[in-house]
């Protein structure tokens, strides 16, 4: 009897890819990973899991590739943890047959600039926006929308290449970066202006058409937007909970997505919720733990349980508060030195103490999710107990970063 395999298209190195091989294996499935470089992945020699290097962008090698492992394999599903293939995971689905997403609602998702257009014809609130090809688009778009203004390539994810531009010398600049040969493009170069819309931010995480719950983040300060602390649930009243609740499922339906995971961001405007942005994979970092702790809710074996056509339960088994505080890099340089994770480890309630970087690596900021150095995530019964738990944990970490020398 051949055993069952999971195919696993690319991974990633921060969030959710050492989760999905994990969850794989609780479920009695073999993980196989096709990447393009699979040595970016440390958890796979970690865990000494099977990988396949393999073009992921290249349709045609992956049905052979998944068709000469289906000579071994039991093929039970396929996934990825990665937005930039996860339409090309539903077209292998659909190729074989397999439960997955609709790669052309994916797709159409994953253009930011055509899923705003469509988001717009149903009704949903969202920014002001433009699309721009080259730098003189960049500045007419700006200046019609009014300073300051988000400024982002109408294709990718993880903030790769998002920016707050308050005034016209940072348009310029970023505008500068993008087109300049620094920023790596998915696709053609496109570049989507939006309206910067003010006001405190929130997230749903959806399960199908199923809202899990609803969480609230807060940044760093612009002109990047790197997530600083999240909480989940987010403290809001039932009237406002049940608003952002309906114009997820709104979003949904305008985008025709529905199966498995989706992940939608808002800002709280004097409009009420405005969609920042809908997500049609599971939210990456921390997202699934925080779930976890919260509800009781593993997402990622549930997803995995759809992917290979068994039934999922998303029933909540208990009612907590959790939050995390991310550590970003605040300078680049060499970090010297991280102290205090096993004293904040050690506190009751602290759930979770990881560092991505070791002490003495070289430091160049990114203003990404790769600027990231570590986080703390804890869970009590209670909001305010919550909160003091990560407060005492995070007072106990001391690091730091040398300048590099001028």
């Amino acid at each position: 009897m051949k055993r069952r395999a999971l195919i696993l298209v690319e991974g990633n190195t921060h969030g959710t890819g050492l989760q999905y091989v994990q969850a794989a294996q609780r479920l009695g499935l073999h993980p196989i990973t096709l990447s393009a470089n699979p040595t970016q992945y440390d958890y796979l020699a970690a865990e000494g899991t099977e990988a396949v290097h393999i073009d992921t962008n290249n349709l045609d090698e992956l049905i052979r590739e998944c068709s000469r492992l289906h000579a071994t394999y039991d093929i039970a599903g396929i996934t990825s943890a990665r937005e930039a293939v996860y339409a090309t995971v539903g077209k292998l689905c659909r190729h074989f047959d397999l439960p997955g997403p609709n790669p052309s609602s994916v797709e159409r998702c994953c253009d930011k600039f055509t899923q705003r257009q469509l988001l717009a014809e149903a009704g949903v609130p969202i920014p002001a926006y433009r699309l721009a090809l080259d730098a003189t688009e960049v500045e007419s778009s700006a200046a019609a929308i009014g300073l300051p203004v988000i400024v982002k390539p109408a294709v990718g994810n993880g903030s790769y290449g998002v920016r707050l531009c308050r005034s016209v010398d940072e348009l310029a600049e970023h505008t500068t970066y993008l087109l300049g040969g620094t920023h790596r493009w998915r696709s053609s170069v496109r570049i989507l202006v939006e309206e910067f819309a003010h006001g405190p931010y929130y997230y749903t995480e959806i399960m199908g058409n199923e809202i899990i719950g609803i969480g609230a983040a807060d940044f760093d300060p612009p002109p990047h937007f790197l997530y600083h602390k999240s909480t989940l649930p987010a403290p809001l009243s039932d009237q406002d909970h049940n608003r952002i609740a309906d114009v997820s499922l709104s979003c949904l339906q305008a985008l025709g997505l529905g199966w498995g995971p989706a992940c939608i961001e808002f800002r709280w405007t004097t409009r009420g919720p405005v969609v920042i942005e809908v997500n049609p994979r599971l939210a990456g970092g921390n997202a699934p733990r925080m779930v976890q702790l919260a509800y009781g809710v593993d997402l990622i074996t549930e997803h995995i349980k759809l992917v290979i056509g068994e039934v999922w339960d998303l029933r909540r088994r208990h009612s907590q508060t959790a939050a995390v505080r991310i550590f970003n890099a605040d300078r680049d340089g060499i970090l010297d030195r991280i102290d205090g994770a096993g004293r904040a480890a050690a506190v009751p309630g602290v759930a979770e103490v990881k560092f991505h970087v070791e002490p003495k690596t070289p430091i160049i900021r990114k203003g990404d999710y790769r600027d990231r150095i570590g986080h703390i995530i804890a869970a009590s019964p209670s909001l305010a107990q919550t909160e003091a738990i990560l407060q005492r944990a995070v007072d106990l970490i001391d690091w730091s970063i040398t300048p590099f020398p001028a």
